[in-house]
């Protein structure tokens, strides 16, 4: 690890050099990546160079133990020390963890309804507002792509687009099997129901040709759309769908009037949900590894049980129950993403150290 963080240091020399001598406006792409790295490396390196004081001090604290006056200090001086060299360790160790590529991108969040007929569907809409109260929180944007209604409200499917910085880094741990227990408003009997949605989250792709998608492979239907929208929206084929046939994925977009917008939007779906396919194959093949679920994107899997008559939520795959379900539900996901990313982050650190 030393070696590898002397190299890093070297290197912030190196970048603040060049940054010095670089004109912004000859090349801006490359000044725009100097100052990235360069940013991305000062918190490292400055860490490295307090561990390296520690380190100091060791060495000074110990020349003094021959001093039977100065003993008793040069010992408390080392022990603090080395309590100190513990803690950056790991906090060192942390912040070499490989980075998710994907973590600052923007997202296609989808919830589909499951077992539970139309009390499935209220929960996709109960989901879909927690989740865009989470991104109102995050002060991100949120953009309904696309919408399928059940009768009695709520959504047998829903996609949005959630933009802003970071968002896929706080939820990409959802993707998976939600879990209801509650009186459904249909019961008449006052039963508890259990219904279940599915979740995914898919990274957006910076431009759709960043996934290789042969035109001969697709697919692609208009039709008139359903719902609102006025005379217009019914007597037009604005509404798309687009079959990408090798994978059988298939991608719907009528928000828009305009055909072409909505082309244009199911082709980003597409290629996010494409990108998703690869991503949760790598990931299931490292999480087997692992033998762990986070970070898996198994759909199958159940990750999470929301039980309204008791108030608590239970995340499955990291034993973590809180009883503020009323607060979880309006969006306060914070401590939950937290823990998630915490266990996935040992994780990683378990499996540098095997």
């Amino acid at each position: 690890m030393l070696s590898k963080l002397d190299q890093l240091a070297n290197r912030l020399v190196e970048l603040d050099e060049l940054l010095m001598h670089q004109d912004a406006t000859s090349n801006m792409d490359s000044y725009r990546k100097m100052t990235r790295e360069h940013a991305e490396l000062g918190p490292l390196v400055a860490l490295y160079h307090s561990y390296q004081e520690a380190g100091h001090d060791i060495v000074t604290a110990q020349e003094m133990l021959a001093d039977p006056d100065m003993k008793d200090f040069a010992q408390e001086e080392i022990e603090a020390a080395k309590t100190t060299m513990t803690r950056l360790e790991r906090e060192l160790q942390t912040m070499l963890l490989p980075k998710d590529a994907n973590d600052e991108r923007n997202i296609f969040l989808e919830i589909r309804a499951g077992t539970g007929g139309d009390e499935s569907a209220l929960f996709a809409g109960d989901l879909l507002r927690m989740y865009t109260r989470f991104a109102e929180r995050n002060r991100w944007q949120v953009e309904l792509v696309s919408a399928s209604d059940s009768d009695l409200g709520g959504y047998r499917e829903v996609i949005v687009r959630l933009v802003g910085n970071g968002a896929y880094s706080k939820l990409k741990f959802e993707s998976g099997g939600h879990r209801v227990q509650r009186v459904p408003a249909t019961e008449t009997q006052g039963r508890i129901h259990t219904s279940a949605c599915t979740v995914a989250v898919m990274p957006e792709a910076d431009e759709v040709e960043d996934v290789n998608i042969n035109p001969a492979d697709l697919r692609i239907d208009t039709y008139r759309a359903s719902g609102a929208g006025g005379q217009h929206i019914n007597k037009t084929d604005s509404a798309v769908r687009i079959t990408h046939l090798p994978t059988g994925i298939v991608v719907e977009c009528q928000d828009d009037r305009s055909q072409h917008k909505n082309k244009a939007q199911a082709m980003k779906v597409l290629a996010a949900r494409i990108k998703d396919v690869q991503l949760r194959e790598q990931q299931s093949t490292e999480a087997a590894t692992r033998k762990s679920l986070i970070g898996s994107g198994d759909r199958s899997e159940r990750i999470r049980t929301y039980n309204f008559p008791q108030g608590r939520m239970t995340d499955h795959r990291i034993n973590l129950t809180l009883y503020k379900l009323d607060f979880i539900m309006d969006g306060d996901l914070t401590e939950l993403t937290n823990a998630l990313a915490a266990e996935h982050q040992a994780e990683l650190l378990a499996a540098l150290g095997d």
